[in-house]
């Protein structure tokens, strides 16, 4: 399979027009004043589905044919991937199947399934997501939508970056940088096909958790690398074992060095989001914003966007981001 480029999300974006939200770039004066340069966030957690995930399931969903659309589709997902997919199915009128974590947060289980999909719960230590989707496939005829390895999932995505790039030429700013969060890297990569797609000189990069780096370790390496662990960390949406057949070979020709931050890094960035911004963000979602935060992503004396990813976060987690100290 041939690796996409940014004609395919162009192509996305005139799909995707009047069905996903032109989310807001964000900017905050006492933010920059605070890390000496100009920080800008992209506010996917105000998607449709409170993340980016519709904007690939959409794109996927709607070049199916009307035999495949018949039979419906397949997914896994902890639950934006799920989430966008049942609104997607919804949307278009396709059956929807997602095969969920057992101990996903229940926000979004309960979102996934209000939007009509059904929902088939399995062990994530224990079983094998893709075996269960792939059994689900052949026993119905449903075809199968991944999370991210697949040009369709990760151009849609890549939408993203072509509004970052586009807001951000209307302000009259040149970026420096750009960075969103990264599972399987179907954002990541989606994302800086958009944006060099129209600021080739902005470098992307991919924001990972601690001990979930497998994307950061696999482009150090130049070898695929795997995390020791499948789960672990707050960041529930970012657990992804290994980078894609797809999403690496993107990630090795557009990507920069991987950033890499703890669960309490994210945990204030949480926090600053929104005190500062007014914004809700899911551990997952804030990765790249903990990393401009912390200065693994320089700021200072740059303008840098960061992509907040997604805001479906429980109020237990939520509640333990806001009862930290401002940073």
């Amino acid at each position: 399979m041939s690796l996409p480029g940014f004609a395919d999300v162009q192509a996305a974006a005139t799909r995707l027009e009047g069905i996903a939200l032109r989310t807001p770039l964000l900017e905050n004066a006492r933010v920059n004043a605070m890390l000496g340069g100009r920080l800008f966030i992209k506010a996917e957690c105000l998607q449709r589905t409170g993340s980016f995930k519709l904007r690939g399931a959409y794109n996927f969903l709607s070049q199916m044919s009307e035999a495949q659309r018949r039979n419906g589709a397949v997914g896994w997902s902890s639950g934006n991937h799920a989430q966008g997919l049942a609104e997607a199915g919804r949307l278009l009128g396709v059956r929807t199947t997602i095969v969920m974590p057992a101990d996903a947060p229940t926000l979004k289980v309960a979102n996934t399934r209000a939007s009509g999909a059904e929902i088939v719960l399995y062990d994530r230590v224990k079983d094998s997501r893709e075996a269960i989707g792939q059994e689900i496939s052949a026993r119905t005829g449903a075809t199968i939508v991944p999370p991210y390895d697949h040009p369709w999932i990760l151009t849609g995505q890549g939408t993203v970056g072509i509004e970052i790039a586009e807001q951000a030429k209307a302000a009259g700013v040149v970026l420096d940088a750009v960075a969103a969060p990264c599972s399987g890297g179907g954002l990541s990569t989606g994302v800086a096909l958009g944006v060099k797609g129209i600021s080739p000189g902005t470098t992307v990069h991919a924001g990972e958790p601690a001990g979930f780096d497998d994307l950061a370790r696999s482009l150090a390496t130049g070898i695929k690398q795997k995390n020791d662990r499948l789960t672990g960390s707050i960041c529930d949406a970012l657990l992804a074992p290994t980078p894609g057949d797809i999403t690496f070979p993107l990630a090795q020709k557009l990507l920069g060095p991987g950033l890499v931050v703890t669960d309490e890094e994210v945990l204030d960035a949480m926090e600053l989001a929104f005190r500062e911004f007014k914004l809700v963000v899911e551990p997952g979602g804030a990765v790249a914003l903990a990393a401009a935060l912390t200065g693994k992503l320089p700021v200072k004396g740059r303008a840098v966007a960061v992509v907040c990813s997604g805001g479906n976060v429980d109020h237990e987690t939520f509640a333990r981001a806001l009862a930290r100290r401002p940073q």
